[in-house]
């Protein structure tokens, strides 16, 4: 079953504090994850800047919007208590707490920006109504503009000639912490008589190990015959390591064969290379930066 939104979450959690004791939040969270049944896969399911639990994130706003009412007060860190306004509502038994649920509240009204009850801005009104956080909202903001830059990205290595292309992989690859300079790094192999390899790199600064490269500017899929060539080039040079880059995909064989030999082959295909060069900045320029920062509580306990 899919997660609850946050809103699905306010009466639940409001009436998990009905014996008006303090409750930890932790332990709100758990008792709400068990109301609903949640599986351990559902617990660890992370939003997209794979930095916080989706659940616990959920669990986190609807506790924001119901103290922003009135409803419960979480003034001492880590703890969660009902108010007598909170058990006013539990005693009305709404079918329901939600956006619309909470208008009648000015404490809420103010948080999000309602002069009054009536005078809902299309802005605000498109908040109330969606089920994702705020956070939620912001990253899928974010994975749709990195999925439009990854497009991009591709289109734009594949007008590049295979020179380029191959200049690139050793870029990228130095860049993601291999040999150290570029010009130490990595060196091209002889265009002529290659045996299907394209580069070489440090594993490291000291050079205590050599990766072999394999670039291939490609729209096709890359199959099974062209891994085998590569794997055969690595044991012609008495190597254990390679690399095979394209900017198309691999098929099911080519991926079945990497995992059943001896040689180390890692596949990069299009999608991951991309994403390689957002992480690493390379082809890529920052435009904007944005913080996204919380009330750091310690700064204020008083000694």
């Amino acid at each position: 079953m899919p997660l609850p939104d946050f809103q699905a979450l306010m009466l639940p959690l409001l009436q998990l504090l009905a014996d008006q004791q303090v409750h930890r939040t932790r332990a709100v969270i758990e008792a709400l994850a068990a109301h609903f049944q949640l599986t351990p896969e559902e617990r660890r399911q992370l939003l997209p800047s794979g930095k916080q639990f989706t659940f616990d994130n959920r669990v986190g706003w609807a506790r924001t919007h119901l103290k922003k009412a009135g409803l419960l007060d979480n003034s001492q860190r880590g703890f969660l208590r009902i108010t007598p306004a909170g058990q006013g509502v539990l005693r009305q038994q709404p079918p329901v707490i939600n956006s619309k649920y909470l208008e009648q509240f000015a404490g809420w009204r103010e948080f999000r920006g309602l002069s009054d009850q009536n005078a809902v801005t299309p802005a605000i009104a498109d908040l109330t109504q969606t089920p994702n956080t705020p956070e939620e909202d912001l990253d899928a903001v974010y994975q749709q503009l990195r999925s439009d830059l990854r497009s991009d990205l591709l289109q734009t290595i594949k007008s590049c000639s295979p020179a380029f292309f191959e200049r690139l992989v050793v870029e990228l690859l130095v860049a993601m912490g291999y040999g150290g300079s570029r010009r130490e790094a990595g060196q091209a192999i002889g265009r002529n008589n290659d045996e299907g390899i394209d580069g070489i790199i440090k594993e490291d600064r000291l050079g205590l190990d050599i990766i072999y490269i394999q670039a291939k500017r490609w729209d096709a899929v890359v199959g099974r015959p062209e891994i085998q060539k590569f794997a055969g080039a690595l044991q012609g040079q008495r190597a254990r390591k390679g690399i095979f880059i394209t900017t198309s995909a691999f098929s099911k064989e080519a991926a079945d064969y990497v995992r059943k030999i001896e040689s180390k082959i890692i596949l990069i295909d299009g999608q991951t290379l991309a994403e390689y060069m957002i992480d690493n900045n390379v082809g890529v320029t920052v435009e904007a930066t944005y913080e996204l920062k919380r009330i750091d509580r310690d700064y204020f306990i008083e000694d």
